[in-house]
């Protein structure tokens, strides 16, 4: 399959190379220069600058071409009206959609966006199921993708408490999704400081869960 990816942080580039493993093209549209520029120097992956809502920066990126759109970007308007474009003027087969407010999930369906993606809804549906759970608990494991979404709670010897996620040395293939912080969903960023107690949510390959583990929790 041809699979147009707009937003190059880290869960595009995640998703990405895990398509490339799994012999699919991949093409990125993405209007941060900076975020291009990481692409380019770090992968061969075909990207695109410009604004994702703009027919002819989705011309350039061939979605003509394309069997799979899928809108990441952290603006819920770009990610709807990217998808709307898609289908419409480019007749993409199946649109997939970060939604970043749950209350635009509604707005979402009846737009007649395929896969709308509620992660706040997912996160809090973990928190209220799997509260009673401490350390570390494997949520999924999709051995096709060769993927595993962990949750791991920060214990006191944890050596990541009070360090930037930028500074904790994470093995590669790995995304952290989420940090659940006093009932509060928090998106992870480079700057983000951990502390102790911060249930973190994540996605690595499954053969380097341990090495996952051992990062933010110092043991196994």
């Amino acid at each position: 399959m041809y699979i147009v990816i707009v937003g190059a942080g880290n869960l595009g580039f995640f998703l990405a190379n895990k398509l490339l493993a799994d012999k699919h093209r991949v093409c990125f549209i993405e209007k941060s220069s900076e975020a291009v520029r990481f692409i380019t120097q770090n992968s061969s992956i075909p990207v695109v600058l410009g604004d994702a809502t703009q027919p002819e920066i989705l011309k350039e990126a061939r979605l003509e071409k394309a069997d799979t759109f899928v809108a990441l970007t952290s603006e819920d308007e770009v990610n709807i009206i990217s998808c709307q474009l898609a289908k419409e003027l480019f007749k993409v087969r199946r649109t997939v959609a970060k939604v970043n407010n749950p209350r635009n999930l509604k707005v979402f369906t009846s737009l007649g966006i395929d896969a709308p993606v509620d992660s706040t809804s997912i996160l809090s549906r973990i928190v209220e199921e799997e509260a009673s759970f401490t350390d570390f608990m494997n949520l999924l494991s999709i051995k096709k993708g060769n993927l595993s979404i962990v949750r791991l709670d920060l214990p006191e010897n944890s050596p990541a408490i009070n360090r930037k996620v930028k500074d904790v040395k994470l093995p590669p293939d790995t995304v952290l999704v989420s940090i659940l912080r006093e009932g509060e969903v928090i998106i992870p960023k480079g700057e983000t400081e951990l502390l102790l107690g911060d249930e973190i949510i994540g996605i690595t390959s499954i053969d380097k869960e341990k090495d996952l583990i051992n990062s933010l929790l110092g043991r196994l």
